[in-house]
Parts: C-alpha cells; structure tokens; sequence
C-alpha cells in the first residue's frame, strides 16, 4: 500500500473531532445563503462572490448539507435548509415556471444565464428533496415527487439502463453527449430516493446504472473508468483532449470518480441485501486499487493527480480537494464491509493527507485545489464553492453500512 511519503502517518480522526469538524464546515457554508435566494460561490475567504451567477449545482447540494445539519440535531440550521429547499419551489430563484425544471444558473436580475436542463443538476435537486423530506422539511415530500417525475421523464432510458444529459430550457433538443458524471450522481440521488419512499423503481434506477458503468464500462477497461460516450453510448476516449482540466467533463480518467463509484456500489450493495450480486464488493475493490496505482503520489509528491490517460499516466496532475474525500468515504466504507486492515490504514493515511494540506483552519472549510507541489492553485476551481464532498467524507464514519446519508441518519437518530 502507498502511504504518504516521509511523513508519519497520525491516527485517523476520532469521532469528536469529525463532529467539530462537520460544525466548522457548515458555519462556513452558511455564508454562502443569498439573500434573493440560492447560495453563492463563494471565495477563498468565505465571502459571495462578487456578481457570481446562483449555480443549480451548489444550491442543491449546499441545501442537501443544510438537511444533514438538521438530521443530526442541529436547529440554527432549520432556517438554511428551508431557505434551500424554497429555492427550488414555486417563485424560488431557480425554477423554470415556464418549462418546468430548474435552471443550471441565474443571474442577480433573475435571468437565467444558463438556461440548459442538465441531468447532473437534477440529480442533486432530488437528492436534496430526498435529504429534506427525510429532515421533515413541511415541503420536501411534495418537491422530491416533482424533481423524481422531471428526473424520470426526461432524463430516464428504460432501453439504455441510463440517463442521459443535457437538454436545452424547453426539453426539445438533447445534446449528442452522453457521460457517466451525471449519471453517477443519479446513482446517488436515486439511493437516497429510495431510502425516503421505499419505491423499488428509484434502487432499480442506481443498480441499473452502477451495473452499465462499474461493471460494464469500467470492468471492461482495466477500471479505467471512459467518461465520455456518443449518443448511442461508444466511447469518445479523445473528448476534451484540448481541455484536459475541464471542471465536469476532463479528458481521460478521472481518479476521484473511481473513488466515488466505489463508494456508491457499495452502498447499493447494501440497499440490496441478499439479492446482491458478488461483483459489486469486487468491482468496489478494483475500482479503488486502479485510483490508488495510477493516482496515489505517482509522480514524486503526495496526493491524488486529478486525471490520467487511458494508460495510467498522469494528465493533469493538480490535487483536488473532493478527490481524496472520495478517497476517504471508499475507504471507510471498503473497510466497514469488508473488515479489511489494508482499507483502514488507507483511511488514516488520506485523512492526514487532507488534515495536513487541505483543510483551511485560517479560513474555514478545505482549499479546493491545490497544485502538484501541494500549495494551494485555482487552476481547475477558484475559491471554496460548497462543503458537500467534505461534510460527507467527515459523516461517514458516524454512520453503519447505508445507502444514503439522509437515510442513514434518520435511522441513527430514531
């Protein structure tokens, strides 16, 4: 197992700390609610961004940490989560009253700045819906059966056990691209859909994907995971060549999305009982030993690079924030399953990593990138947009084998 290199590995955090931690986090985050609704982006220091547009993306996932805060007691939050959760209602700054759907972002005036109905963003809609209802926001049963039946129809294919992803505001064109980004989200989304309402179709939705992706397009290259697809799902392995640390769609393999996956089929093996397949603990175990030899310290400085080719090597090789959080919620959760000592030292190791050189006590929340020399860079991201990769990798280890957060906190706290 690689570890960091020179530098003592500290225990990993304790239960206490992780809760100090996820109170820091969410303090920070709560400077990012707008007053005219939506949340900002914010900088480096935790202030709005000035004349920055209001993101689909953030406000859903800055709402779904609202309702975990909620969920694990915490009361000044109510307030945040129902800012959120209104953002998304009728008259909320987002919605499309029109179309129907939720605006990718806003302007200050209110105008939509992009107008594109996106699957990625719609799947953090219902997981923030998900995580609302299961809080007992008054609101939040209502808006996850709307954001379902959008999500279902118009981005669900029964016949591609898939979605697809971008539609244009009156959902009459469909982009030619397709992408597993989006879809692993819906993975997520459909778990915690699932967890809130007990409807089988939502896990169909996240088997059906995770078994195309992981077990398809991943298992049949090596768990070199293509991203990027043709309308008919070929692989467009050359996609984004030119701009290889696009935020959301880099060219190559994405090292924290192997990560990730991992992490999500683990937890629909969990959703699924005995009906099970062996493959998704393998496939979960692959998954992180091909991030680990490609992306763990591979080129003389610790860390995980952000990419690689389709041969392992090293693309662009900043180090993003959200990678090794994903690093640190696989291993958890490789390690809660499997009861693998090996998983567990990777746990302590990726915690370190991040404690040492990520997390911003000065400033509050983590740092979002760094640079292949570990200071802090804004090459692919500026400033801290939102704290859901973090807040989830520090909730994890509260929690038994789930198959979603919201749920597995219900169940905790009764």
């Amino acid at each position: 197992m690689t570890t960091t290199p020179a530098t003592p590995v500290t225990p990993a955090p304790d239960l206490a700390w992780l809760e100090a931690h996820r109170l820091m986090l969410r303090t920070f985050a709560r400077g990012a609610v707008r007053p005219g609704g939506g949340f900002a982006w914010l900088d480096d220091d935790g202030v709005p961004r000035a004349g920055g547009d209001v993101e689909l993306w953030i406000t859903a996932r800055m709402t779904h940490v609202a309702a975990l805060a909620v969920l694990e007691g915490d009361e000044s939050f109510v307030d945040v989560l129902d800012h959120g959760v209104h953002s998304f209602l009728p008259g909320g700054v987002l919605r499309d009253e029109e179309h129907g759907g939720w605006f990718a972002a806003v302007g200050d005036d209110g105008t939509p700045t992009v107008s594109d109905k996106r699957a990625y963003e719609h799947a953090f809609v219902v997981l923030a819906a998900s995580s609302a209802t299961a809080a007992g926001h008054p609101s939040g049963r209502a808006l996850l059966g709307e954001a379902l039946a959008i999500y279902d129809g118009h981005f669900w294919r029964d016949e591609d056990g898939l979605a697809v992803d971008v539609w244009d505001r009156t959902w009459t064109t469909l982009e030619d691209y397709r992408g597993v980004n989006a879809n692993m989200h819906s993975v997520e989304a459909m778990l915690a859909a699932w967890d809130v309402t007990g409807e089988r179709r939502w896990l169909d939705h996240a088997f059906s994907i995770v078994e195309r992706v992981v077990h398809g397009f991943a298992a049949g290259n090596g768990y070199r995971l293509p991203e990027h697809f043709t309308s008919d799902w070929q692989e467009r392995r050359d996609y984004n060549i030119d701009e290889p640390a696009h935020p959301f769609r880099p060219y190559g393999v994405t090292i924290g999305h192997l990560l990730e996956w991992s992490r999500l089929s683990l937890h629909v093996r969990h959703a699924l009982g005995e009906e099970a397949p062996a493959w998704l603990l393998e496939d979960a175990r692959a998954l992180v030993e091909v991030a680990v030899r490609d992306g763990w310290s591979v080129d003389g400085a610790e860390g995980f690079v952000y990419t690689t080719d389709f041969d392992g090597h090293p693309v662009v090789r900043d180090r993003l924030h959200w990678v090794v959080t994903e690093g640190i919620g696989a291993a958890w959760t490789l390690a809660l399953v499997t009861g693998d000592a090996s998983a567990l030292e990777r746990y302590a190791a990726w915690w370190d990593h991040a404690r040492r050189l990520f997390v911003d006590d000065e400033h509050g929340s983590w740092h979002h990138e760094l640079a292949p020399d570990n200071t802090p860079a804004s090459t692919v991201w500026d400033g801290k947009p939102d704290v859901y990769h973090a807040y989830q990798a520090a909730l994890l280890p509260e929690l038994g084998e789930i198959a979603s957060l919201a749920g597995g906190l219900r169940d905790l706290r009764g």
